[in-house]
């Protein structure tokens, strides 16, 4: 289960950092996985231009019945983000084993 997340800028406008907490509500560990975010790419006017999917690994391993919060730095590529324009991380899931 993950919980939403919460973003924060950093000094680049095609990067934030987004913050998860991953809750393994199953009866076993969780030894790997994988996150993935999908970042929108917004407009000055607030027009959602298009997503960009990036993974990173879980923050494992992650005990039954545990949770884990972790902070990632989630980047677009900085040519897909002119001037006037700006990324929000909106979408997180995860996949663990």
């Amino acid at each position: 289960m993950l919980s939403e997340p919460v973003r924060s800028a950093t000094d680049r406008r095609w990067c934030e950092r987004v913050t998860v907490e991953f809750r393994n509500t199953g009866g076993s560990p969780a030894r790997s996985g994988t996150v993935t975010f999908g970042t929108h790419i917004i407009g000055a006017l607030g027009v959602d231009w298009g997503t960009v999917e990036s993974a990173q690994p879980l923050p494992t391993p992650i005990p039954a019945g545990a949770a884990r919060t972790e902070t990632y730095t989630v980047c677009v590529a900085s040519w897909r983000v002119p001037l006037g324009m700006r990324v929000e991380t909106r979408d997180v899931g995860a996949a663990w084993q």
